[in-house]
């Protein structure tokens, strides 16, 4: 008798798979078929972006290389032809070299555009940045409005932005020019006091204050002239006599 009830039961067992069998090999080959579907698909993205970034790659170096030729036609085909194919870092320089080109027929409009686009074609703050604050300048030598200059540059000057100081005194010289003098200073404190600021910029800050607070700050011009002006700062190791560290470094007269 107990043999009868394992062979019912074993029975049993066998129709219970074969029910689970046709119920769930149909779904799990349509999962596997995915599954091999999703891993040819990226295997061929991954191709196709390998041979655009080399294709891209080429263009790229063939624009220098006009470039250095001085055949600026054929480098505004190359760097065009880099800027479609490319994606990320190629897209952006180049773009950004079609800006340069854009600047020396004396199309800003053009330039600025090309350089919103090589920011927007790239994730890498360090790239999107530059082409970002370049924009900006070129933005502040126009008639565009303060608000336009601003909304630009604010994002630059977060913290950690990697042209942060830049894009504060971009910001102030813009706040100069619309007569926005009281934000201006305000603005040059913060880079006088802020850490990681580049020397020229802070000495160019602490010149714009000390006019601002003169009531001699006409232009922006006058901020650059000043910094040019300062006296260089000598080293208080250097000894008595030695000189600065830039007369040290002049070339003896013939």
């Amino acid at each position: 008798m107990t043999d009868i009830f394992e062979q019912v039961e074993e029975e049993l067992r066998s129709e219970r798979y074969k029910r689970l069998a046709r119920t769930w090999l149909p779904v799990l080959g349509g999962v596997l078929l995915l599954a091999l579907m999703a891993a040819l698909g990226w295997w061929g993205w991954q191709a196709n972006e390998t041979s655009r970034a080399g294709k891209a790659s080429v263009a790229y170096e063939r624009g220098i290389e006009a470039l250095r030729s001085n055949d600026l036609a054929a480098a505004e085909s190359a760097f065009q032809e880099a800027a479609q194919m490319g994606n990320g870092a190629y897209k952006s320089m180049a773009l950004a070299q079609r800006a340069g080109l854009a600047l020396t027929s004396n199309r800003t409009d053009d330039a600025i555009d090309l350089l919103d686009q090589s920011a927007k074609a790239i994730g890498d703050p360090l790239m999107s940045d530059s082409s970002a604050f370049k924009a900006a300048l070129l933005v502040i030598d126009t008639d565009a409005s303060y608000e336009d200059v601003e909304k630009r540059l604010t994002p630059l000057t977060r913290e950690g932005r990697p042209f942060r100081a830049e894009a504060l005194e971009a910001l102030a010289m813009a706040q100069i020019q619309h007569g926005k003098t009281t934000e201006a200073r305000a603005t040059f404190v913060q880079l006088q006091l802020g850490q990681d600021v580049p020397d020229t910029i802070r000495q160019r800050a602490q010149a714009a204050i000390g006019m601002i607070d003169a009531g001699t700050l006409g232009s922006i011009g006058q901020v650059l002239e000043a910094q040019s002006a300062a006296p260089e700062v000598v080293s208080p190791e250097a000894a008595p006599g030695e000189g600065s560290p830039a007369e040290a470094q002049a070339p003896a007269a013939e």
